[in-house]
């Protein structure tokens, strides 16, 4: 299952705010107490938060959205790249570049220009520029990589954000905001929960925390997709069965037309020796009245 208990977000250290003195006030909510100037943060409505932002991220998957899983923080780096590629959706793991999503027929362009040194480089273009250009067009080839390659096949804008850490994020969430693009983010004592539809109260700088809910995020939504997958197998049986019906009725149909077709052509035959005249008796005898004479002769 994709949702998690507060024994686990317990142990992972979920429930770790910052430092009361960095906190933002419109996180009091979510806040169950401060020890040893730390805010600590209430993991029943971490476990409930997560919930809804698990049903959100299941019913993307079910529709076969796509989503973004955007962290830049060196804690979360690997871990983005690695769940947002085991649920196989698109990630931005090291630098969000302004208009990434607002102005996404520029990045478009650039994921073309990526793509198109990529080839070069699978079919031995660049042997055939002097090594001070290859080596110029590989560094091109790596930089667009690093930036745009987790989004190298992300054709359009997605259909949700999913977000560690929102304060150092904050271009990200605005561009999302200004698209309607549903924002789940894990959101510690010192954000602000408003611009972000899903909130999940929590520490955003523990690795095991990172990983903890993200990979169950992911989860989330490949229980969508599979989900998704068992009604088109259903509804592609259900179309088979209701194809074979309708072969069965019309080779009936055509069986009834040939039987039909059969009595007609019988029925004329029928009337035919039926309309015969039949020899009368008085003519059958005048007929053996010649033999008759030709053996007494």
């Amino acid at each position: 299952m994709s949702n998690v208990t507060v024994k686990e977000l317990l142990e992972a250290g979920v429930h770790f705010g910052h430092q009361a003195r960095r906190w933002n006030p419109k996180m009091t909510k979510f806040i169950l107490a401060k020890r040893s100037g730390i805010h600590l943060v209430d993991l029943r409505k971490t476990a409930e938060a997560f919930e809804a932002a698990a049903n959100a991220a299941r019913q993307v998957g079910q529709r076969r959205g796509r989503v973004l899983f955007v962290g830049t923080k060196k804690q979360a780096q690997s871990i983005i790249a690695e769940e947002a590629r085991r649920c196989s959706q698109f990630f931005v793991n090291r630098r969000w570049l302004g208009g990434q999503l607002t102005n996404f027929k520029t990045i478009k362009g650039r994921i073309a220009k990526l793509k198109e040194l990529d080839a070069a480089a699978e079919d031995g273009t660049y042997a055939r520029f002097s090594k001070r250009e290859a080596l110029t067009m590989d560094r091109e080839r790596e930089k667009l990589e690093t930036n745009l390659g987790g989004i190298k096949e992300m054709g359009y804008t997605p259909d949700m954000m999913f977000v560690v850490d929102p304060k150092r994020e904050r271009i990200a969430i605005a561009e999302a905001n200004q698209l309607g693009i549903p924002v789940v983010a894990i959101t510690d004592t010192n954000c602000d929960p408003d611009s972000i539809d899903y909130p999940i109260p929590g520490n955003d700088d523990a690795v095991r925390a990172i990983r903890l809910l993200t990979s169950r995020f992911a989860d989330a939504i490949l229980e969508g997709r599979n989900a998704a997958g068992v009604e088109d197998e259903n509804q592609a049986a259900a179309e088979a069965e209701a194809k074979a019906a309708k072969a069965a009725e019309a080779e009936a149909a055509k069986a009834a037309e040939a039987k039909a077709a059969e009595a007609a052509v019988e029925a004329p035959a029928a009337e035919v020796a039926a309309e015969a005249p039949t020899p009368e008796p008085e003519a059958a005898e005048a007929a053996a009245e010649p033999e008759t004479e030709k053996e007494g002769a």
